[in-house]
């Protein structure tokens, strides 16, 4: 009876690792495009963007994210940083940009039921006059054409919201190796209702932006505002999702803490606020990144142990082969550990929602569904 159990579990990994794979090289496929867009002629006719950056305690990645901006090519841009009361010397750090064209922009304590995030997001927007938005993450590093690139994509294809996925050039880092899988889960389950979207870049026609929203009035307490952004220009085609690459340019580099903090502020909100859910699903990645020491029950199960696992270990090189420009031949064979990482995120996020306990930067977050 155990041989049979053991068997029959072996196989729906096998099954479920097979099906993962097809699904995720034709999901990474599809958001995938190597090709320059963008010449120099073609940029001088261009709309307008402004980048605008919120930042809370982020002097460790303020310097590098806005040289990276100010290096762009993009003739027509506006940059603009939020201090959303930072405790550090953020503050400074930006102003000390002002030589450069960076406009600073005090915030201050949300108003009751907003989400600290999306009032800064807010506050730029109001403050922004381009015909795109470009939102970025403090952890953002852009290329020289990166903002060409994004502009001539939307231009092209008639978008009126583009995110990006970056890709890891820092490999050799526990924060790179074993790394939670947000965007893995995210890609993998892309569909209208959730569409994939990045929240490190992500651009949006301001007009469309106000116009639609409200000025972010109606995602005040909204987790993944974008999320929702995403959802509605999706129903009408109008929105496109990116893997970064070298010629789009686009790239991060997030603290493991950051990393875990942003995964428990997600997760059970991603599973519907469902106990159910969320045990089912964490004891589930669990089983599956254990399963590899099945082979230690019976001599019988090492070989289809060690194919079970060589098959995730593939399953998750298809990923990484699109979101780490090296290392991934190595990256690889972690599958297990970042899988047991992720399930014990996912019971994480549930208890902290659960006790009330869930801060973002030091600020305690209510969801609308709490």
């Amino acid at each position: 009876m155990i041989e049979l159990l053991v068997a029959g579990w072996l196989g729906a990994v096998a099954t479920t690792e097979g099906l993962t794979f097809v699904r995720l090289h034709m999901m990474l496929r599809r958001f995938h495009a190597r090709k320059l867009l963008s010449t120099p002629s073609m940029v001088r006719d261009m709309p307008s963007v402004s980048v605008c950056i919120p930042a809370r305690n982020e002097k460790h990645a303020m310097t590098r994210c806005l040289e990276s901006v100010l290096s762009s090519t993009y003739p027509k841009m506006e940059v603009l940083v939020l201090d959303d009361e930072s405790v550090d010397n953020t503050s400074s750090l930006i102003k000390s940009f002002a030589k450069d064209g960076v406009r600073f922009i005090e915030g201050g304590t949300p108003p009751e039921g907003w989400v600290g995030k999306n009032h800064a997001l807010r506050t730029l927007l109001k403050e922004a006059s381009g015909t795109y938005v470009l939102y970025l993450d403090v952890d953002t590093v852009l290329s020289v054409y990166s903002i060409s690139q994004l502009v001539s994509y939307a231009e092209t294809t008639r978008a009126d919201m583009i995110s990006v996925l970056p890709q890891r050039n820092d490999v050799w880092r526990a924060s790179v190796l074993l790394a939670p899988l947000r965007y893995f889960w995210h890609v993998l389950f892309h569909r209208a209702a959730r569409p994939v979207v990045a929240s490190s870049a992500w651009m949006v026609r301001r007009k469309d932006l106000l116009r639609d929203f409200e000025d972010f009035s109606q995602l005040k307490d909204d987790v993944e505002p974008e999320v929702t952004i995403a959802r509605q220009y999706l129903a009408k085609n109008s929105y496109k999702f990116l893997t970064s690459h070298q010629l789009l340019g686009v790239s991060y580099e997030k603290k493991m803490s950051s990393q875990i903090e942003t995964t428990i502020r997600l997760r059970y909100p991603q599973l519907h606020f469902s106990l159910f859910r969320a045990v089912a699903v964490a004891c589930c990645k669990a089983m599956i990144a254990l399963t590899p020491l099945i082979a230690f029950i019976d001599t019988v199960y090492i070989a289809p142990a060690i194919l079970v696992y060589l098959g995730g270990a593939i399953c998750y090189l298809s990923y990484l082969l699109f979101v780490w420009e090296r290392g991934a031949l190595i990256g690889m064979w972690l599958w297990p550990l970042v899988l047991l990482g992720d399930a014990w995120l996912t019971l994480v996020s549930m208890i902290r929602y659960q006790t009330g306990t869930v801060t973002w930067k030091g600020r305690p977050i209510i969801s609308r569904s709490r």
